[in-house]
Formats: C-alpha cells, structure tokens, sequence
C-alpha cells in the first residue's frame, strides 16, 4: 500500500512532466490533463467489497439491502448480527424481531403474489428471448389477475404462463403454447384454463383483443426453423390460400397439421426435400395428423381443378 508521502511526491513529478497550464479531470477513472493529454493517476471512487467464496456470499448478504420494484425495500435479516458481524444484545434482538412482525404485516397479499410471480415471468421471457414490450404487456395481464384474486385457489404458475402467451398472441409474436408449455413446465391443460379465465374476464377490461395464430405465421416460423428457402414458403403459403378459397376447413382444427402439411408438399417438388417423420418432428404433431392434412389439401386441389 503507498503513504500519502509516497502519492504527493508522485504528483509533484506529475506536475513537472505535466504542461505550462494543467487543466485535470478525471476520465473514465484516471486523472488527465485535459491540455496536453497527461495521465497522472487512477481515481478511485469507492472500494467496492467482493466475495469470492460461498462464506463469503452470505456475510453480505446478512448486511447488504435487497432491492425490489413494488413492496418494502428491505428485508430484516433472521440472523442475529448486526452490520459489523457482532451478536445482538438482548435489546435490540427483542426490537428487531418487533419490527421483522410490524414489517410482515404491512405486506399485502398481492405484493407476496407479486414477489413470487415477476421472477419467474422473467425467466421464461429470458429463456424464450420475448421482447420487452411483450413483457411488459404479460406483465399487465398478471397484475389485473392478481388484483381481481383469481390467483386464489388456482396456480400461479399457470397463470404466469397464460398471460405471457396471451400477450404473444395479442401482439402477433411467433411463439406456440407448446414452446411455453415446456419452457415453464406446465402442462397445456393447465395452461388452456388459466387462459379461459384471462379471455373471458381480464382481455375486456384492458381493450386487448386475443388473435389466435394463424397457418401463416406457422408456414414462416416452421420453415425458417427447418431451413426452407423463402419460395418454398410462399409456395406453401399460396397453397393453403388456394385451397380454403376452395372449401377446406381450417377453424377448429389445429393450425400445425395444416402448415406442416402444406410445407411438405411444397418441398415435395423443389430441391430441398423433407421426409414425413422431419417436419412432424419439427412442428412437433404426429405423422398420423400429418398424412391426414396432406390428404385434405389434395383433394381439395383434385376436386376443384
């Protein structure tokens, strides 16, 4: 470590080297002399304490405040040291424990819910890469949800996953509740029914309007995950198109079957051609559904042509 004789001899080095008119500042941390360019020293604005070890971790924890958006700053810790490590008296354990109980019962329920809920969202947009305005608006779903207490006696979970997929769809964004589903570990029934409620009692109050997805948007997310060049995607595109002007009956029926379908047919007569098990692989249905759909596109292309 270096004496404050040692820093004042160095600065009086510093100020011979330096110009006729030193003009210091300091500059992303060191100290420079804004006429001629001279860096003198490092600034340190503050020492900041690091942990290296799982020891460590927790004995800062114990003094170090944890920061949320909604609800109390702070949390007491169970710990019965204070800031510096030393053992509370009897006083002052009496007292922090009176506050830890008035502290608890200023907590509302939503807030509990709240505390609960956000990270969890968080992770599922991180891990699904949803944009933030996608987030935002989920997030706006879950606080009416919560608020109206239909979390009570349901999961919240499966809430959590409801809303963002609402927002998905509200917003048009290329996600599946499968892709959801599995990300969150919730089942799609679970998922459906939260959905339902949100649907019915939360979408009107807050003037969204849920669109469901669309063999469209399918046809492009599908193909971009299985590498098709963009004309076989308009391909299958332009065939699902020609045969709903024709009679097929796409409402009430999976969306998948359809897009998959008219995908393999596409790719059927280019270059780039996928087998059956790939792309029910790929859209995640089974090959049953698959040679279905295929046979409802063709007949409805034979018995029109």
């Amino acid at each position: 470590m270096k004496s404050e004789g040692d820093y004042l001899t160095e600065n009086k080095k510093v100020e011979e080297l330096c110009c006729t008119k030193p003009n210091i500042d300091i500059k992303g941390g060191y100290r420079v002399c804004l006429n001629c360019g001279l860096t003198s020293d490092i600034h340190l604005v503050e020492n900041e304490r690091r942990a290296y070890s799982k020891e460590e971790i927790e004995k800062r924890r114990q003094s170090e405040p944890r920061w949320r958006e909604f609800g109390s700053r702070t949390v007491l810790s169970k710990d019965k040291i204070d800031y510096k490590g030393q053992h509370l008296t009897t006083e002052n354990k009496v007292l922090f424990l009176r506050l830890s109980k008035i502290q608890n019962s200023l907590v509302s329920s939503i807030e509990r819910n709240f505390w609960e809920a956000k990270p969890k969202m968080k992770l599922i947009v991180s891990k699904l890469n949803i944009p933030d305005y996608i987030h935002e608006a989920a997030w706006k779903i879950y606080s009416l949800i919560a608020r109206k207490k239909l979390t009570m006696g349901r999961s919240i979970e499966g809430f959590i996953a409801a809303s963002l997929y609402v927002a998905v769809r509200v917003h048009e964004f290329p996600k599946t509740l499968d892709e959801i589903s599995d990300i969150s570990m919730i089942s799609r029934k679970t998922i459906i029914h939260c959905l339902s409620l949100i649907i019915r009692d939360i979408l009107p109050e807050l003037n969204l309007t849920y669109k469901p997805i669309s063999v469209s948007q399918l046809i492009y997310k599908f193909g971009n995950e299985l590498g098709l060049s963009m004309e076989i995607q308009n391909c299958a595109l332009d065939l699902i198109s020609k045969t709903s002007k024709k009679g097929l009956s796409i409402n009430g029926k999976d969306p998948r079957g359809f897009a998959a379908s008219s995908i393999y047919l596409a790719a059927k007569f280019s270059d780039q051609k996928l087998t059956q098990a790939e792309i029910a692989k790929a859209t995640k249905i089974t090959e049953v559904t698959l040679r279905t759909r295929i046979k409802e596109i063709k007949s409805k292309m034979k018995s029109n042509t």
